[in-house]
């Protein structure tokens, strides 16, 4: 399917590696010029000639932590004016809430909330003057069913999902679409991390663990960045402008709901 966004400009955040990175890879292979962006310059770098190398898209990189003002001036001097704008953001380790500082707590919300309505206040009003957007937050399946020890993940997401409810109604009309990705358990980095911490915990091996893990999966399996990053070019394309304030659940049929 041509998504006909070809020659649309895509920042993507943390897209150095795992969903991000996917997200740019197929943004790329649809005919954007994706700008990436992360905070290790080799790592960045590596995803930004493999993305060029497979796509034959203009892939900028953009080495910037965009919690930081600084960050996020960067990240803009690199694409002024882009059509499209994937949100994401590393989130809190596992951890009990009262072991939780003010600061953790403060911190936590800043990165994977008020980062992405920052960005958003930037590019919102020219992509509406332009007749054209499509911003897609990557937000977490614990938004819809919290998991105990991501306590300030799933509270900082829910916030953003709430914030940005009401502004999506706003801009539906300028052809800007605001919608959100809820990714269960995808094979990255981070879904290895809490495995390991899992399996220590637990006295088992980490494949033991990831196994356990894969079983409550109603998939069987988890998920890929590839199709993750197929879903995200999806929203981002012309044939989702009629798709905004909406969360889109990828889990592989863990959430039981028929709604």
């Amino acid at each position: 399917m041509d998504l006909g966004i070809a020659g649309r400009k895509a920042i993507v955040c943390a897209s150095s590696k795992g969903l991000g990175k996917g997200c740019a890879m197929k943004l790329a292979e649809a005919g954007c010029e994706v700008i990436i962006n992360g905070r290790n310059e080799a790592v960045l770098k590596a995803a930004a000639d493999e993305i060029a190398k497979a796509t034959k898209a203009k892939v900028t990189a953009v080495a910037a932590d965009v919690s930081t003002p600084e960050g996020q001036a960067k990240l803009f001097a690199a694409c002024t004016s882009p059509d499209i704008l994937v949100n994401n953001n590393g989130g809190p380790p596992f951890k009990d809430f009262r072991e939780l500082t003010r600061q953790q707590m403060i911190d936590g919300v800043i990165a994977n909330m008020i980062v992405a309505i920052e960005l958003i206040q930037k590019v919102i009003d020219p992509m509406a003057q332009r007749g054209f957007g499509r911003i897609v937050n990557i937000t977490s399946s614990s938004v819809k069913a919290p998991l105990a020890g991501l306590d300030l993940s799933s509270g900082a997401r829910a916030g953003l999902t709430a914030f940005l409810a009401g502004v999506a109604r706003t801009v539906a009309d300028k052809n800007v679409t605001i919608n959100n990705l809820l990714p269960g358990p995808f094979d990255t980095d981070r879904l290895r991390s809490n495995i390991k911490t899992t399996a220590q915990k637990m006295g088992k091996t980490e494949d033991e663990a990831a196994k356990a893990r894969m079983a409550t999966v109603p998939a069987k399996r988890f998920g890929t960045a590839e199709e993750f990053g197929a879903a995200c070019a999806f929203l981002c394309s012309t044939h989702a402008g009629y798709i905004t304030g909406q969360n889109l659940l990828l889990d592989g049929g863990i959430f039981p709901a028929a709604f």
